[in-house]
């Protein structure tokens, strides 16, 4: 049986003080948790859930887009056990570089080794029924080949195994044209489970306020240098008021069967 959570945040798992500050990093300069995109919060708990429940015995596959950034920003959770991180960056990323680079020089960022290679998501390269975990954290919407992706998770898995995917249910059309879709949770549960994976939670998060906070943050951006610092001002002196009042109205008062989730986190299980 499914069971779905609505929260801004789930309950915390201690992180170790090195651990925790490169959890700082991602939220404050990858993420831009704290800013913007509350929705990640999301993510890096559910990141410190994970790292508390695997054993130094199994091994955890990760779809990344590594070439981004030229560093792992996951592997130092699971440095514990044998962590694979399968980069499934698009031919165009080449072009691109490493241009989020900039974002990840911070001296507490921690660099944990790990095996890693370069696959198509849809033809990974990685033995059949191996992992015990299998991490696909914003990832899901760049991916064309969408049978091919879910059809490769659920073959490298190990019976009983766990699929974690996380994905925005809002964002603005970004690295054009390597930007495909966008699941409800419903959607996700309905396409994996003909590969015989079986959603087991559905975490969301967000609601209509942090979504208007973060298209005010985009809209921004099409403002002349300018005169965007005027409404940036304005805009960070209303951040934290929008995101209060997510957390004091979180229902529709008006429509039932309804919600405005910005992100969502599926497990999964093979069967």
């Amino acid at each position: 049986m499914t069971k779905t959570d609505r929260s801004l945040g789930a309950e915390n798992v201690s992180l170790p003080p090195e651990l925790e500050a490169h959890a700082q990093v991602l939220r404050d300069r990858v993420f831009e948790s704290t800013r913007y995109l509350p929705q990640f919060e999301l993510l890096l708990e559910d990141l410190a859930e994970l790292r508390a429940e695997v054993r130094s015995d199994q091994v955890v596959v990760s779809l990344e887009r590594m070439i981004l950034y030229g560093k792992n920003l996951f592997s130092p959770y699971f440095s514990h056990c044998r962590y694979v991180s399968l980069d499934s960056s698009p031919t165009s990323a080449d072009e691109r570089g490493a241009y989020n680079a900039r974002l990840v020089d911070d001296p507490r960022f921690v660099e944990v080794p790990c095996e890693s290679r370069r696959c198509p998501p849809e033809k990974l390269e990685f033995d059949t029924a191996t992992a015990d975990f299998v991490l696909i954290p914003n990832l899901v919407h760049h991916v064309r080949d969408q049978s091919g992706l879910w059809r490769e998770a659920a073959r490298v898995l190990k019976p009983g195994g766990t699929l974690y995917v996380f994905e925005p249910t809002l964002r603005e059309l970004h690295q054009i044209p390597d930007d495909y879709l966008r699941y409800t949770p419903s959607g996700m549960q309905v396409a994996i489970e003909r590969f015989g994976l079986q959603t087991s939670r559905v975490k969301t998060t967000g609601g209509p306020f942090t979504a208007i906070a973060y298209c005010w943050n985009q809209a921004l951006q099409y403002i002349e240098p300018e005169e965007r610092a005027k409404w940036e001002t304005w805009f960070s002196g209303h951040f934290e008021e929008l995101v209060g009042l997510e957390v004091r109205y979180p229902t529709n008062q008006v429509r039932k069967f309804t919600s405005f989730p910005t992100a969502f986190s599926l497990r999964a299980v093979k069967a």
